[in-house]
């Protein structure tokens, strides 16, 4: 066969190639001399043209490259004439002899001994020398020379005999021993270089990442041959190092060998000398040693001179070749942290005689080849390594080469290479040529034994299990009997090689000698050759013989057998050794070195088809075999579930592979996370066949990634076969036309892929065509990536016609290609007309087209017009077309037009970033309204001037669908906006301006709906003169709907000018300026329709007013004016129509200023608001806005905060509402106080005086209270927070005990410092004293009941936490006295709990007049008593006499008697949270049930500690005129009912039940049932919370029918079904007095919902109506908010948390205009959005009673928040909005402050938990305390 090195790539071309660097340092010295010699050997014509090159360097260059192009017998005419003539140096003189064709000793007869007779040149040497040099030199040299020449063919004798092709004739019986891999033909390998540049960063990667070389995608790729690997590619004199790598099997060592056999044959004349190390062998060395040593000792000892043969190896290293084989097999550390610092002499280890080999620190500048399995690179070779090649094995061609030469003697070679090349799998595994040969054998066996049917097996692991059969059979013959016979036969050899192979990778032991193989062992292996024998030269004594398995890889088949048959070994054994994780974790690499193959034979031994196998040499059962596979299979799935890397995953598959289970595959499929990522390593066709088996064996579909990943174009042809894979990505620049064209026969197979990746690669655009030639047939395809290729100018038509054709197709991406501008444009035009094409996106280098992934059968036509009588319509598309940064001119804008005019359903046009200019924009906006657009136009950074913006403005006219521009010069900013509105698609473009002069009446006028415009001109330096001219045209442009100037550079003058404006101008809406840091000039205008003139003599469109505008408003910020200016301004307002607002903020106005715009204020007619915002008001200033209400009678509300921010409120009517007035902390102290009041004197129509937060104390509160002694007016007054203290309290007191008007005082002394004073000018027969938290001490206390004494108007008397004892209290008792009528004493202090019922009750007793209420809620220490006074007042002696009664002797014997006095008018008996003794259980059944006048009895939560429930059920039988029973939190059970029902029946009047929070199931709500059939009087019915299901809510609802006079119903809180709620909802409905129905938390659903929904009409009376949390979804609320509007009476609704949907809320929201009288709703979590907000918001407008809405734990934004706060002021009685926990942000958050500066009597707004910026929040409740962000 072929030789690998052909003699014209080496000897002549190598030759000339090493020695032409020193040639030309030589001979340029020399120049003239070589130039005479050239004419001897080149034709004269050849010569000409030298003499113009000056530089001797080049001219000598030049001269040999004409004598080397002369042909070989001209350079070898020339090589030996300069030899004969120059004093060369001798390596150079020997490269010149090779190169001349005399070197080449395979020509010559190798037994002659004497170097200068073999070669007449070398003669020439001699002769030469003879006459150049002294005799003395030349023996010197001549002496050196003999034993290296003779030490040179001595190694070429002794690499023959080892590695060449010829051996001697002793050798031929030894060769029947060798393996018979040993005596195949050689192959080519495939080889290719890469870049170790990237090795180091490569390995500073985890180390399993480095597994297959360099970073690949850095790699040069390059196919290289061998000799190429031996090019000077370093400078002379410098250490060259080669490192080889390739997986297991690639061929490497039989690489080396081929190498050293060439040498011996002289290919390689660069080379004098070759020395070949295993590493395997080395690692049998224990001891140091010299480099002399490592070179003879170990290799091959010189016969004669070693020191001098030493010697000249060391002066000529240049010529020296040594190769190291097999890294990966080094036992010991080789990543030495540095190299020794002795000398050729020096002993050393061998890492450290091989590290200093590779750094040039011995033999500098000799070539070192290293050869390793991929698996680890030593550190210190990262830097030194000059050329790194990968070993790939073979390729298709390769394999049918190797098989044609292993069956060239046999008549079934055809036969054989047919079978591999239709079988994948086995194609894929002869790739490697270990396994190649493998596979030779088994075929070669099977072929001779059945020519008809051949089947192989499936996995490596079968092979190497057949090839070791099939040795057994050829050594043994067929008469030795059936498989299972030859196995017993030599099942002890076998065995006994398997702990052979385990012991060798257990120890790191790869070369065995004969005392560590038994002999039988020894036999059977070199018999069947597994086992090579060798010399070994550990030392300098004589060699041994060594043995090794031919192959490491069966070494490691060997060991993982021992693992399956050992009978030593048990599972948890066989798990630990089975761990993927010790093969690629770098802390336990030195443990499994040479553990290659092992996990991948141990996966592949545990399938099913390895059972027999391993049952017959283990002479076990099956389930004894069994057992072992299953725990190998159980620790391969455990691994599936780990991180894995892309080598790893590999790995993985090779081993799932092996196993050949399918259901193992599934499983590991699918806990790879349906994603396949591998990254920068080497993929072979076997690679791909175990991860495509992987894929296919699972049911999900997969992403398969590949980065930078090598890969032969057969792993294609594999990929092919993947039916799983939905998303394939590669990411390479090796991906070019040839890998596109391979890919798409691939791609025909992938069914369900729908994204496919080609990215960084060097496709064009026919590589471009065919693989979307191919994608059309994948019909699941969604996406293709061919970004970052090179596909400058693609067929776009072809194309684009093929992706038409592609149904479910979405994206294309082509990104990052070099498309020229003429590409982009015609893909645009392809873009329109391609029917199923949604968007081109084209910015800079990024191309992406879009589809809508629909059906792509529509034809694609240019001509989309509508056809007449065309019944079928086809839904428009919408195409999108961004042409950003690609350098369009003006040149480019009637091609632009053209290509927009031929789509009609554009939906977004972006040309920013080019270079159309005024010119090109202008071109482009006169043909808009051909254009059709449904969305915007952005032509930013377009180079446009002020002319384009005058083309802008014209085009606001003349295309009718605009809806807003926006224009910034110095923002470079120009986007054109339209309206999506269908009832313009009819509409013809305008023909004529919109605006008009003329004023004369029209025909017949039919109204057009018209788009609402906006136009922003910000930042476009206009000045006032711009300003000025600019609003000239704006009253031409009638559908402004906004027009935003901010940011111009305006003045005051500008401000004057803008008011006038608005002045005159009457649509205008608002008008917002300011002068400050970012100037803002902001028009809104009313909403306009247009009129059609229907006149035969013009045809035009003219604006009007929607609607008579409802207000206006004016804001003014930022800007300094001075008196005269507020003049001017004010003047001009005044004749500002419908001017309903005005905001001033941050202004610096003075007092000045202010009195001159308030003086302003009746001129304002229509004025509701003025709002005066960040501006510091002196004192003074403050007492002028109040003054204003004297002012202005329309004024309905001064209020001033913290002095800074004022808001006056206006009416409409002049007095039709009293006026209120709010200065809250605003610093008034006590000087103020005169004028202040003199002020609100004035005005005696006073609603509200609000005088909070202020610094009045107890003299500025005397001193009010003195001027409202004199004043009689009717409002409440509000001093809290004005540092009271008790004495003051005590001093109001006094007055409210004496003044007349004054029927309220609440007075609060702790963290709330409330005080509230409410006077009146009528009779009012309410007196009401609240103190609360007054800390009074005893003094104030005597002082306090003093005044009570004088206060016998009081009706009612609260003390809460005031420091009152139960000796005050008592004396309290004693003060509080009343003319005539009831009083009412509430005390709640902490002794209240701790007392006893009976002590209460003796207080009780103290009270003066008759008891007719005590109330005792332990729970809230509160003691109340109601007590009224008979017409005349008790005698003093009566009193002494009933005093006398207390004294301690007869207390107690009275006690019951004095109760049964004092409460003989008692009427409710209230106690909560009460221990009853007997005593006092008995006094309650016995002396309070049974009185005659006790119409209301509660007790709740409260327990009789002897006699229980029960003894208070049975009193209960003796309250015949109870009217209210509250059992509530009582325990009760339906055990207790029947006693109940008995005292109910004695119950005739009774109104009201309440037996809330109890334990009533079914049964006790059935008697209560029957009980209340009878009771034709009650009003009220309360089970909440109870254990009442549908069984009893049935008996409860029949009953209903029966109980006529019902009012209000609670049975929140049941367990009740919908089939229950049904029934009561039917029997509510003839309930016809029912007010408030209750019936939260129930889970009723929307069944119950529904039947409520028709039972609604009839409940005419319904006030109050609570559904809470009632399951109720989208169905039941629609009918449920239907049906309310028959409820006109509705005062309360709550819905809250229930999933009602957005149609229930607009229907709810509709029906909202229904309820006049309701107060409060409740919405909480019910999902409601910004898009069911604004019909919220229009509802609740109409909404006259609205007090309450919560709105919180929705889903309202910024949206919602503006549409709810927009209809705020509307709602005049609204006192709280709770939208706490939505999606609120800043926008929405400011809008509502700024409308509740509008809305005064709004409390309070809740927006905790809402996504406000933290610092807003602070500023937005500084500005309004209203405004609450806090939980609290």
């Amino acid at each position: 066969m072929q030789p690998p090195f052909q003699n014209d790539d080496l000897d002549l071309e190598a030759a000339i190639a090493s020695a032409r660097p020193q040639l030309v340092e030589l001979l340029s010295h020399r120049p003239e001399w070589l130039l005479t010699t050239s004419q001897r050997f080149l034709p004269g014509m050849a010569l000409n043209g030298l003499d113009g090159i000056t530089d001797h360097r080049e001219k000598v260059s030049v001269l040999l490259d004409l004598l080397e192009k002369a042909g070989p017998a001209t350079w070898q005419q020339f090589a030996q004439y300069l030899c004969m003539e120059c004093d060369l140096p001798l390596d150079l003189e020997i490269l010149l002899i090779s190169s001349a064709g005399e070197g080449n000793l395979s020509q010559k007869q190798e037994a002659c001994t004497d170097v200068s007779a073999r070669s007449p040149v070398l003669k020439g040497f001699a002769c030469r020398r003879h006459r150049c040099s002294s005799v003395s030199d030349k023996d010197v040299k001549q002496q050196r020379l003999d034993p290296a020449e003779e030490y040179r063919h001595l190694l070429i004798d002794s690499i023959r005999q080892r590695y060449g092709s010829r051996r001697a004739a002793g050798a031929a019986a030894q060769e029947q021993m060798q393996p018979l891999a040993f005596n195949q033909a050689f192959v080519n390998l495939v080889i290719r270089q890469s870049k170790a540049s990237r090795l180091k960063e490569r390995t500073d990667k985890r180390r399993e990442d480095v597994a297959d070389a360099p970073e690949l995608e850095e790699c040069a790729d390059t196919a290289v041959k061998v000799s190429d690997l031996f090019r000077n590619v370093v400078p002379l004199g410098m250490t060259k190092v080669i490192f080889l790598f390739g997986k297991p099997g690639a061929g490497k060592t039989m690489l080396t060998h081929r190498i050293c056999q060439k040498w011996a044959e002289g290919v390689l004349p660069q080379f004098l000398f070759a020395f070949l190390f295993e590493f395997r062998q080395l690692n049998l060395l224990k001891r140091k040693l010299t480099l002399k040593e490592l070179l003879f000792d170990l290799f091959l000892q010189p016969e004669d001179s070693p020191d001098a043969v030493f010697q000249y190896l060391l002066e000529n290293a240049w010529h020296i070749l040594i190769i190291f084989d097999g890294l990966d097999e080094f036992a010991a550390n080789m990543d030495v942290s540095s190299s020794s610092k002795g000398g050729p002499t020096s002993h050393m280890s061998v890492s450290e005689l091989f590290a200093d080999l590779c750094h040039g620190k011995l033999l500098p500048g000799c070539t070192v080849l290293v050869t390793s399995r991929p698996k680890r690179v030593p550190d210190f070779l990262l830097n030194t390594v000059d050329l790194l090649a990968e070993i790939w094995g073979f390729d298709h061609k390769k394999v049918v080469e190797y098989v044609s030469h292993y069956f060239h003697q046999n008549s079934f070679k055809e036969q054989a290479i047919a079978y591999l090349k239709n079988n994948t799998k086995l194609l894929s595994m002869c790739l490697i040529p270990a396994l190649c040969y493998v596979v030779c054998i088994c075929l070669e066996y099977l072929l001779l034994k059945h020519q008809m049917s051949v089947e192989l097996p499936q996995t490596m692991t079968e092979f190497y299990i057949k090839m070791l059969l099939i040795f057994i059979n050829k050594q043994q013959g067929e008469h030795a009997g059936g498989k299972e016979t030859q196995l017993n036969c030599n099942k002890e050899a076998i065995l006994g090689l398997c702990d052979l192979a385990l012991k060798g990778l257990e120890d790191k032991k790869l070369v065995f000698y004969v005392g560590d193989i038994p002999e039988h062992v020894k036999e059977f292996a070199s018999l069947h050759g597994l086992l090579t024998v060798f010399e070994v030269k550990s030392s300098g004594t004589r060699p041994e013989a060594g043995y090794a398995f031919v192959h490491l890889s069966l070494q490691e088949f060997f060991a993982a057998l021992c693992l399956m048959v050992s009978k030593r070994v048990d599972k948890n054994y066989l798990k630990k050794k089975f761990s993927l994780k010790s093969r690629w974790t770098l802390k336990n690499e030195a443990k499994t070195e040479f553990m290659e193959s092992f996990h991948i034979f141990l996966a592949g031994l545990s399938s099913k088809e390895c059972r027999t196998f391993l049952m017959l040499l283990a002479e076990q059962d099956e389930a004894w075999v069994q057992d072992k596979q299953d725990a190998i299979l159980q620790s391969l799935k455990k691994l599936a579930a780990t991180h894995l890397t892309g080598p790893k995953v590999i790995e993985l598959c090779h081993c799932t592979f092996e196993t050949q289970d399918l259901k193992v595959a599934q499983h590991i499929g699918s806990l790879l996370n349906f994603k396949y990522t591998f990254k920068n390593f080497r993929l072979t066709p076997l690679d791909m066949s175990a991860l495509v088996f992987v894929i296919n064996s699972g049911q999900d579909l997969t992403h398969l990634d590949f980065a930078g990943c090598l890969m032969d174009i057969d792993c294609l042809e594999v990929l092919a076969s993947c039916k799983n894979v939905e998303h394939l990505s590669f990411r390479s620049r090796r991906c070019g036309d040839d890998f596109a064209a391979a890919l798409s026969k691939s791609l025909q197979g992938m069914g369900s892929l729908k994204k496919l990746e080609l990215t960084g690669g060097s496709i064009t655009a026919e590589g471009m065509t065919n693989l979307v030639q191919a994608s059309s047939q994948c019909l699941q395809l969604e996406e293709i990536n061919l970004q970052d290729n090179q596909i400058r100018d693609p067929e776009v038509k072809s194309v684009m016609d093929l992706f038409s054709r592609m149904e479910k197709l979405k994206k294309i991406d082509l990104s990052n290609n070099d498309l020229s501008l003429n590409a982009v444009l015609i893909l645009a035009k392809e873009v329109i007309t391609c029917q199923n094409a949604t968007e081109l996106r084209v910015r800079k280098d990024t191309v992406i087209i879009y589809f809508s992934g629909l059906s792509g059968k529509v034809p694609r036509s240019l001509d989309l017009r509508r056809e007449e009588n065309k019944e079928h319509v086809i839904p428009t598309r919408h195409v999108k077309l961004c042409l950003q940064d690609r350098s369009l001119s003006s040149q480019h804008a009637k091609e632009i037009v053209a290509i927009l005019q031929s789509c009609p359903c554009l939906s977004e046009v972006d040309l920013s970033g080019n270079k159309l200019g005024d010119e090109g924009c202008s071109c482009l906006l006169e043909s808009l309204p051909w254009i059709s657009f449904s969305k915007q136009l952005d032509l930013s950074q377009n180079h446009l001037s002020v002319n384009g913006i005058c083309s802008l403005l014209k085009s606001v006219n003349t295309c009718q669908k605009m809806m807003e521009v926006q224009v910034s010069l110095c923002r470079e900013t120009a986007v054109l906006r339209f309206t999506e509105d269908r009832k313009f698609a009819s509409l013809p473009p305008r023909e004529e301006p919109v605006f008009s002069t003329d004023d004369q009446q029209y025909g017949e006028e039919n109204q057009t709906p018209t788009a609402p415009q906006k136009l922003s001109l910000s930042n476009n330096y206009l000045g006032d003169e711009g300003l000025l001219q600019l609003f000239q045209f704006l009253p031409n442009l009638k559908m402004l709907s906004s027009l935003k100037l901010n940011d111009n550079q305006i003045s005051l003058s500008s401000v004057f000018f803008l008011a006038q404006f608005f002045s005159t101008l009457e649509h205008i809406k608002t008008m917002d300026l300011s002068l400050g840091h970012m100037q803002v000039v902001h028009l809104t205008f009313w909403e306009r329709i247009r009129v059609r003139s229907t006149s035969r003599w013009r045809s035009s469109f003219l604006a009007h007013p929607k609607h008579v505008a409802k207000g206006r408003c004016f804001r003014l910020r930022d800007c300094r004016v001075g008196p005269e200016d507020v003049t001017r301004l004010c003047q001009i307002l005044t004749q500002c129509p419908q001017l309903t607002e005005i905001e001033l903020s941050g202004n610096s106005l003075s007092d000045q200023n202010i009195e001159r715009l308030l003086s302003f204020l009746p001129y304002l007619c229509h004025l509701t608001l003025l709002s005066i915002r960040n501006n510091t008001f002196s004192p003074r200033c403050t007492v002028l806005l109040i003054n204003s209400i004297n002012l202005c009678e329309r004024i309905r509300m001064v209020e001033v905060r913290s002095s800074e921010n004022a808001f006056l409120h206006l009416g409409t009517s002049m007095r039709s509402q009293k006026t209120s007035c709010r200065l809250t902390d605003c610093a008034i102290s006590q000087g103020q106080i005169d004028e202040l009041c003199r002020v609100l004197e004035q005005h005696g129509w006073l609603a509200e005086v609000d005088l909070s937060r202020n610094q009045l104390g107890d003299e500025g509160l005397r001193c009010l209270l003195d001027h409202l002694h004199q004043v009689p007016i009717t409002c409440s007054l509000n001093l809290s927070h004005n540092r009271i203290s008790q004495d003051g309290v005590l001093h109001l007191i006094n007055a409210f005990a004496t003044c007349g008007n004054t029927t309220e005082v609440q007075v609060s002394l702790c963290s709330k410092a409330t005080l509230i004073i409410k006077l009146t000018s009528r009779d009012d027969p309410r007196k009401i004293l609240r103190l609360a938290e007054c800390n009074f001490q005893p003094e104030h206390l005597e002082k306090l009941c003093l005044l009570l004494e004088k206060c016998t108007g009081l009706t009612e008397y609260i003390s809460s936490n005031n420091n009152v004892t139960v000796q005050a209290a008592e004396r309290l008792l004693h003060s509080l006295r009343k003319n005539l009528g009831p009083l009412k004493i509430s005390i709640e202090e902490p002794w209240v709990c701790k007392e006893s019922v009976t002590n209460l009750l003796e207080l009780a007793v103290q009270a003066c007049g008759n008891i007719t209420e005590i109330t005792i809620h332990k729970d809230k220490t509160l003691f109340q008593l109601g007590v009224r006074f008979p017409h005349c007042l008790e005698k003093v002696e009566s009193v002494v006499s009933r005093l006398n009664l207390y004294k301690p002797g007869i207390k107690h014997a009275c006690f019951y008697q004095r109760v049964c006095e004092k409460c003989a008018q008692l009427q409710e008996l209230r106690w909560s949270h009460v221990e009853l003794h007997n005593d006092e259980a008995e006094m309650l059944v016995r002396t309070l049930l049974p009185l005659p006048e006790l119409k209301k009895f509660g007790l709740t939560s409260s327990s009789i500690m002897a006699t229980g429930i029960d003894y208070l059920i049975m009193g209960l039988q003796n309250c015949q005129a109870i009217e209210e029973l509250n059992l509530g939190h009582m325990k009760l059970s339906s055990a207790t009912i029947p006693k109940l029902v008995l005292g109910l029946r004695e119950m005739p009047s009774l109104k009201r039940l309440i037996l809330n929070h109890n334990s009533i199931g079914n049964d006790g709500c059935s008697r209560l049932a029957e009980a209340l059939r009878n009771m034709h009087y009650l009003e009220e019915i309360n089970l909440s919370h109870n254990k009442i299901g549908d069984s009893g809510l049935i008996n409860l609802a029949a009953v209903l029918l029966e109980v006529q006079n019902l009012k209000r119903i609670d049975l929140s809180g049941n367990s009740p079904s919908p089939a229950g709620g049904e029934k009561l909802m039917e029997a509510l409905a003839y309930c016809k007095c029912i007010e408030e129905l209750l019936l939260s938390r129930n889970g009723f659903g929307d069944r119950t919902a529904v039947k409520l929904a028709l039972c609604l009409p009839y409940m005419t009376n319904l006030k109050i109506l609570h559904l809470q949390n009632n399951n109720i979804g989208p169905a039941g609320g629609i009918e449920l908010a239907r049906a309310l509007v028959a409820c006109g009476l509705l005062e309360e609704i709550s819905l809250s948390e229930n999933d009602l949907g957005e149609g229930s809320i607009h229907a709810l929201s509709e029906g909202l205009p229904c309820f006049e009288h309701l107060r409060k709703i409740d919405l909480k979590l019910c999902g409601i959005t910004d898009d069911a907000s604004k019909s919220l918001s229009h509802g609740f407008r109409q909404c006259p009673s609205m007090e309450e809405i919560i709105l919180s734990w929705n889903a309202l934004g910024d949206g919602g928040a503006q549409e709810l706060a927009s209809a705020l002021p509307g709602m005049e009685k609204l006192k709280m909005l709770d939208l706490e926990k939505n999606r609120i942000g800043a926008c929405g958050a400011t809008k509502l402050a700024e409308e509740l500066a509008k809305c005064p009597e709004i409390q309070f707004i809740r927006l905790w938990d809402n996504p406000v910026p933290k610092g807003l929040t602070e500023n937005l409740t500084s500005q309004d305390p209203r405004l609450c962000f806090s939980f609290y």
